[in-house]
């Protein structure tokens, strides 16, 4: 909310300088981002009048003219502009005058002729960033004024950075209302009384869509003079609040808007048919905006139609069509309340954001449409003429926001600020911000104002006499209370100490967006899970949920690698996303990706590229920490390579994925070289089991190796698997230590050499018992794989 310190003046001025207005502004929450002159730094300038103007002999686009600046005689300025004219009034800096930039105004001759000071444009005196040609003035300006006390200029704007509860701050007068609470100072408002209607005239208005337009009011003003200018004060007060003059309809409605806070739009009414509507989107309908923009309408976007189409965007934008221009002579005056709800999001989908959908978004006073309504039909009839006709008024009461009454504790205060405040000072700056206050006991009944949306409950009073009182001034408390205790269990693994395992094995923590890329998420996740899709997305890369961590780790990695680290170990703990919009389902997951050397280079050990089995590694230690029967399942993934992915399960529980990218996605995802991905269920992995003590045995072990013959298509975890199943209590483990094929070696077959640890905890071992638990073993093996003893 940008305004000037002069029209914030107007309404409320309290003895403090510019400095110490910010600094309570800004102490109260009202955060000023900017304070800047609306002005550039000159002297001298003064207001003139052009006599006479005739060609340069000796140049074709200067012009040589006589200026009055109400001295006994007339100054003879050279003069380049192109809009300079007998009669025009336009700000002349004399000689001894000083433009920004120190630039001193002296005498000169341009092509041989002497001109005896500058006529300005709006940029040469800082007041704009560019200019076309010198700046015109009022028929009324008084020729031989000090320019910048005619306009003044020795005035700053105010930038107020707005949190998006305080919509009621986006006006002056809702400025002012803080200010006067702040300073204790009176609040003048402006004269808002009811303007008579001075002609029958009215337009039809029904409102189909009352819960997004509780309030829509209207008024015919008609015979306005389409040649009349905007007063320079107006003007400028909108120049200094960042708006541009654009006709004097269309600022007043912006004038009105900045002032009070309401938005308004002035329709043409002689381009309307029928009546207005208010009413939802349909499929299919189109409307060009003011901006030239042609946009398809959402039938979820509230409108304002005519008959035959739609006129605008309601809250947002109004239509090219029915926009007024330099040859409308009658108005359809509109104010409404929309409500919030309606308006949210709906500017942003269609790309737009305006300063009236900034205010009906967060929130504008219900009961602001009528008196709005007053004060722009009093400019308009004061600024263009013509006759109002009486307002037309549609009111959906039950549909309107209702004033939330709210019970004030005088111990809550205390108890919550840490101080007493006193009952007439909490009465009066209750009373000041526009709340009704009604005491009872040792509390107040309150009834919240319609432009307070932010208040509801008893602790935003609270908040709001604290931050009145001063956050600065507070008494600083320590806290007291008593220490709650974890609840630590060994059924369950501290997340950190996972993460402390990775980081460990050199892996870096990523934290990745939970919001992705439609296109990358489709290449990395499982085909059967649909992501959601975003509503509202904040950009199209990033506009549905993923159900994987893969995309934004793959991203991080593509963004490391393209930045020259040929070594890249990350990994995440985040949420997943699946289901629909109406069911979400959020399951927590820790996934990583490896990519380059092994090792980083060294001198002890040969540089090797990572591979499936280092991955698998990681994945094995991670998994180790909370125990249980973990397997790895050759098993196809549409993101994994169909030779190196596995599916990894706990307890017979499918609980996570391990493989290497598939190398037809290296292009799409734009990285080079071999990349391993592994993404499991964080619960599976938290979940431990609680180990248990085994007396160690005084014997001693034996160890026994077997070279088993099996065919080519027998995996290690069938082996395993095979000998997990022998029953014995001297077996105590047993290893997989080499792997053959070659010669001495019939062709489809393998040779795996197989460890066994043999003891017993209360005796020695016996050849006997030795050799018949490995001839238990060979005949297992034999008939569950088909392994023979190799000779």
């Amino acid at each position: 909310m940008k305004f000037s310190e002069k029209w914030l003046r107007e309404w409320v001025n309290p003895n403090l300088d510019t400095e110490a207005l910010v600094e309570k502004l800004t102490n109260a929450g009202l955060e000023v981002d900017a304070v800047e002159p609306v002005a550039g730094e000159f002297s001298g300038v003064k207001v003139g009048q052009v006599k006479t103007v005739v060609p340069h002999p000796d140049a074709d686009k200067l012009r040589l003219t006589t200026v009055d600046v109400g001295e006994a005689e007339l100054l003879s300025i050279v003069c380049g502009a192109s809009n300079v004219r007998e009669g025009l009034k336009i700000p002349v800096a004399v000689i001894g005058s000083v433009l920004p930039g120190n630039f001193k105004i002296k005498q000169a001759k341009l092509r041989g002729v002497p001109s005896f000071g500058m006529l300005c444009s709006a940029k040469e005196l800082g007041l704009a960033e560019s200019a076309d040609g010198l700046m015109e003035l009022a028929e009324e300006a008084p020729v031989g004024a000090d320019f910048r006390d005619y306009l003044n200029l020795d005035d700053v704007s105010i930038d107020i950075d707005l949190t998006p509860n305080r919509s009621d701050c986006l006006g002056v007068a809702g400025v002012a209302r803080e200010v006067g609470v702040l300073t204790s100072t009176d609040v003048t408002a402006v004269d808002c009384s009811e303007v008579k209607a001075t002609s029958d005239k009215t337009f039809a208005v029904t409102v189909s869509a009352s819960a997004a337009c509780p309030r829509y009011l209207g008024r015919v003003i008609e015979g306005i003079n389409p040649e009349a200018e905007t007063p320079v004060w107006m003007q400028e007060k909108l120049r200094r609040s960042g708006l541009r003059s654009l006709g004097p309809v269309v600022d007043v409605t912006n004038y009105v808007m900045l002032e009070w806070g309401q938005p308004m739009h002035a329709f043409d009414l002689d381009t309307l048919n029928g009546g207005i509507q208010v009413r939802m989107g349909k499929a299919g309908e189109k409307l060009t905006l003011l901006d030239g923009q042609e946009i398809d309408i959402n039938p979820e976007t509230l409108l304002i139609c005519d008959e035959n189409a739609p006129l605008a965007l309601a809250g947002i934008m109004g239509g090219e069509g029915s926009g007024v221009t330099d040859s409308t002579k009658n108005l359809f005056l509109e104010a409404a309340f929309f409500s919030p709800d309606a308006i949210a999001g709906k500017a942003r989908s269609y790309g737009l954001h305006t300063d009236s959908s900034h205010r009906f978004e967060r929130g504008v006073d219900p009961e602001l449409a009528q008196q709005a309504m007053q004060r722009a039909t009093a400019l308009l009839l004061e600024i263009v003429g013509g006759q109002a006709g009486p307002v037309t008024e549609i009111v959906s009461a039950d549909d309107l926001p209702q004033p939330a009454i709210i019970t004030l504790r005088e111990e809550r205060i205390k108890r919550v600020l840490g101080l007493a405040l006193e009952a007439e000072e909490v009465s009066e700056q209750l009373t000041r911000l526009g709340l009704d206050l009604k005491r009872e006991n040792a509390s107040w009944q309150v009834t919240v104002p319609s432009f307070r949306f932010d208040l509801s409950i008893e602790v935003d009073l609270i908040e709001e006499l604290g931050r009145l009182y001063g956050y600065d001034k507070l008494p600083q408390t320590r806290p007291q209370g008593t220490v709650l205790t974890s609840n630590i269990t060994e059924t369950e693994t501290q997340l950190e100490r996972l993460q402390n395992l990775l980081v460990d094995r050199g892996f870096y923590e990523a934290v990745t967006y939970s919001f992705v890329e439609p296109k990358l998420h489709a290449l990395l996740a499982e085909t059967e899970l649909a992501p959601i899709k975003l509503a509202n997305p904040i950009s199209a890369d990033l506009s549905v949920m993923r159900t994987s961590l893969w995309p934004g780790l793959m991203q991080a990695l593509v963004y490391n690698a393209n930045r020259q680290h040929d070594r890249v170990r990350l990994f995440e703990v985040g949420r997943v996303f699946k289901g629909t919009l109406d069911n979400i389902e959020q399951h927590r997951q820790i996934g990583g990706v490896v990519y380059g050397s092994r090792q980083p280079e060294q001198w002890s050990e040969k540089e090797r590229t990572v591979d499936f089995f280092d991955a698998k590694a990681d994945v094995e230690a991670l998994l180790a920490v909370a125990g249980g029967d973990i397997r790895f399942e050759a098993e196809a993934h549409a993101a994994l390579h169909p030779g190196q992915s596995a599916r990894i399960y706990k307890d017979g529980k499918a609980i996570g994925w391990l493989g290497a990218l598939h190398p037809k996605l290296n292009k799409p995802v734009d990285i080079e070289g071999r990349v391993y991905l592994f993404e499991i269920s964080l619960s599976a992995v938290l979940q431990s089991e609680i180990p248990a003590f085994t007396p160690l045995s005084k014997f001693p072990a034996i160890r026994r190796d077997l070279a088993l013959l099996v065919d080519d298509s027998i995996k290690a975890g069938q082996i395993e698997d095979c000998l997990s199943k022998v029953d014995s209590d001297i077996l105590k483990a047993f290893q997989l230590f080499d792997v053959y094929s070659g010669d001495g070696v019939e062709v489809g077959k393998k040779s795996l050499a197989v460890a066994f640890q043999l003891q017993h905890g209360e005796r020695t071992l016996t050849d006997e018992e030795v050799d018949a638990l490995i001839k238990t073993v060979t005949e297992t093996l034999e008939q569950s794989v088909g392994a023979t003893i190799r000779s």
